[in-house]
Formats: structure tokens, C-alpha cells, sequence
């Protein structure tokens, strides 16, 4: 199986917990505003030892089609973020809100997507 297949069926097994909506300022930040609804996925540890993030593009989805590798030398932490649903525009949203961020960030397209 496929990371991107092993994704998609985390998605699909576990809850997905929304924790700061789309149009929510940053808590660090409040000059940077949440174009997605941002959360975790319940049940899994991601490397900061919590949830692994998501960006939720499309409530329904249950599809992965990207994901952002991210490093904060800060915390001296990298984790994965993942996209559900969602095209190029809410790709582009993402790495608009990343890019003024002390975070290093690499997207990841699904290929063929």
C-alpha cells in the first residue's frame, strides 16, 4: 500500500477534530488569518507528539490529495500536514499563510494530482 493509500485510509478510520476554523486568526499570530479549517486527526501522534495536523480543504473528503512537510527550527520539530480535499487555490492559501512563518515547508503533491 501506498503512503498516499495508507493517507487516504487514516482519513477514512479516524475522526478528523477541526480546532481552529477557517477565517481563525493565528493564536501567535493574529496578523495571519486560517484559510482552512485547521485540526488533527484523532487517534494519531504526529512529530510534536500530538495529532498529526490537517488542513481540511473539503469537510466530506476522505481523499489526500498533498501534504506540507514543515520545520520549526524553534521547536526544532518537523511534522507532516495534511491536505484533505481541495485543488490548486486552497493549495496556494496554505502556502500563503506558511510562507510568513518561521516554518521551512516543503508541498508534496499526490502523483497525478
Amino acid at each position: 500500500m501506498s503512503l498516499w493509500e495508507q493517507l487516504d485510509l487514516l482519513v477514512q478510520e479516524h475522526p478528523v477534530v477541526v480546532d481552529r476554523p477557517r477565517g481563525t486568526r493565528h493564536p501567535r499570530f493574529p496578523d495571519l488569518v486560517y484559510p482552512l479549517d485547521y485540526g488533527f486527526i484523532d487517534g494519531t501522534v504526529g512529530g510534536d507528539g500530538e495529532g498529526i495536523d490537517v488542513w481540511v480543504a473539503d469537510p466530506a473528503a476522505r481523499h489526500v490529495p498533498a501534504l506540507f512537510v514543515t520545520f520549526d527550527p524553534l521547536k526544532r520539530n518537523s511534522e507532516i500536514k495534511v491536505v484533505l480535499g481541495g485543488g490548486e487555490a486552497e493549495l496556494g492559501s496554505v502556502v500563503d499563510f506558511l510562507t510568513p512563518l518561521a516554518l521551512s515547508h516543503l508541498l508534496v503533491r499526490r502523483p497525478g494530482h
